[in-house]
């Protein structure tokens, strides 16, 4: 479960060249998501975030130097970053000192000389003060940086990043990561990818960490606290399992601790697990009312897990783990294709489940098609280029249905080798809806046109292709609500 937080913000007005040997131009303040309109920047590609923060969990004040490596897509007269709130105290590009100004959420950089065409280029950026949390106290539900009873975490969906550094905020802009996090001595700080090592000085601890896979910027993450700690290799990575150690061991430990068992099983489906690294992040932190796939190390809420081992527990990471090949390999081209993420990632926790002794994914289809058709489960349908989000609880289940769906319509063979081509084609980019149509057409032989109107745009329900034998009903399924924000009840359907 992700939450939405949309960007909205002006457009920065054009400026004149800043050099001469242009036309230079501004970058464009969004990436051009139609259902996020300012979400990311124009004018240039990051290749690599260079980040160093000190958080003093006291005071929640972060302090950061971002060095960050990109390239120009078109000549720049000047350019956007998104950050949040955070008070920046100096910028360079290229060694040089470059004006900047905020705007909202917008760092907009003029930088000394127009920057070509194709050419690297280097930003760096100081900055520091209290990162924003996103917070409905109605529920209550926290993203974005949330401090924490021990240090802090941060999760959140769409965006992120922006609150804890400067960042061109939208999946089709992936880049690797070197972080290095101080906190004072005794507390554990968490990243994503393959540790590096720590040090301790005067007090403080710097805890290093690589992503050298892409990756966008809402699935990376900070965690700071204290950790029950299980680091081991496996199948040549580092698999990291990190649970609050205020939590019994019999909580969450024995669902997290399959993290390895069931990788290996969506492997067998799936295709070679994309990333470095491995494992999961388990906080007890009231407000965490969601799950979310941070790259490498998905964080877990406490409030998901029951006491003991649980088949829906497991589901849950069976879900998170899934989302490594299908939202943080092959990430959204635009987030109307969110079905993409969260409908592939639902249809792989009812295989894990049917393999697993749990529900076949016949029956957990059936469960879902039995409610009505004005159920949050399936209206408004799943794939609405027209909508104003794409976040609604239709493309967890009936994304998921339509792969059910489709499997059936195009057999056994067709169905997996189109799955196992698209984790390979898109590895580590971006992908759509019509690339998804166009390749189980490819695979199948199939005119799918139709097929995917009906299971992802349509209305209606299209007939059931898969019901259960006479006399045999399915589990009914959870209330709506469950999939829209969780709590220990709802464990069965996030």
């Amino acid at each position: 479960m992700a939450l939405a937080l949309a960007l909205l913000l002006p457009a920065a007005p054009a400026t004149a060249a800043t050099a001469t040997g242009g036309p230079f131009t501004p970058g464009s303040a969004g990436i051009g998501d139609p259902q996020y309109p300012t979400a990311g920047n124009g004018g240039y590609d990051v290749r690599h975030y260079d980040l160093a923060v000190r958080y003093q969990p006291d005071t929640r004040h972060l302090d950061g130097h971002a060095t960050i490596t990109a390239t120009a897509t078109q000549s720049l007269s000047r350019f956007n970053l998104d950050l949040m709130d955070l008070t920046v105290t100096g910028v360079t590009v290229d060694g040089r000192p470059a004006t900047w100004a905020r705007d909202g959420d917008e760092l907009v950089v003029t930088p000394a000389r127009g920057l070509p065409a194709g050419r690297p280029f280097v930003v760096a950026v100081r900055y520091g003060g209290v990162p924003r949390t996103f917070r409905i106290p109605e529920i209550p539900l926290e993203s974005l940086f949330m401090p924490t009873a021990d240090g802090a975490l941060v999760a959140g969906e769409p965006q992120s990043g922006a609150s804890w550094f400067p960042v061109n905020e939208h999946p089709r802009d992936k880049a690797t990561y070197t972080v290095a996090i101080t906190v004072p001595a005794g507390l554990t700080a968490l990243s994503n990818g393959i540790p590096r090592g720590s040090t301790t000085r005067a007090g403080w601890t710097t805890w290093r960490w690589a992503s050298t896979s892409p990756m966008a910027s809402y699935l990376s993450t900070i965690a700071i606290g204290r950790w029950r700690l299980d680091q081991h290799p496996h199948d040549g990575r580092q698999t990291i399992i990190a649970v609050d150690e205020t939590l019994p061991p019999t909580l969450a430990d024995d669902a997290v601790g399959r993290t390895d068992e069931i990788t290996d099983y969506l492997e067998t489906l799936f295709g070679p697990y994309p990333f470095e690294a491995n494992g999961a992040i388990v906080d007890k932190h009231d407000p965490l009312l969601f799950a979310l796939e941070t790259q490498t190390r998905p964080i877990y809420p406490a409030g998901f897990f029951a006491d003991g081992p649980n088949p829906f527990d497991d589901g849950i990471v069976a879900h998170e783990l899934a989302h490594q090949w299908f939202g943080d390999s092959v990430s959204v081209r635009y987030w109307r294709d969110l079905w993409l993420n969260e409908g592939f990632a639902t249809y792989a926790e009812w295989l894990w489940g049917e393999h697993d002794g749990f529900m076949t994914v016949r029956e957990q289809f059936n469960q879902f098609y039995d409610t009505p058709v004005d159920d949050l489960f399936w209206n408004p349908p799943p794939y609405d280029p027209a909508a104003d989000s794409p976040f609604v609880v239709s493309v967890y289940q009936r994304g998921a249905m339509t792969l059910h769906a489709l499997r059936l319509r195009i057999g056994e063979a067709a169905f997996w080798r189109t799955m196992r081509t698209w984790t390979a084609t898109y590895r580590h980019g971006n992908a759509s809806t019509p690339d998804f149509v166009a390749l189980a057409e490819h695979e199948s032989g199939q005119d799918l046109a139709a097929f995917f109107a009906a299971w992802l745009t349509g209305a209606a329900k299209p007939p059931n292709p898969d019901p259960l034998p006479p006399g045999v009903r399915a589990a009914a399924a959870p209330p709506a609500a469950c999939a829209t924000v969780p709590h220990a009840g709802c464990r069965a359907r996030r």
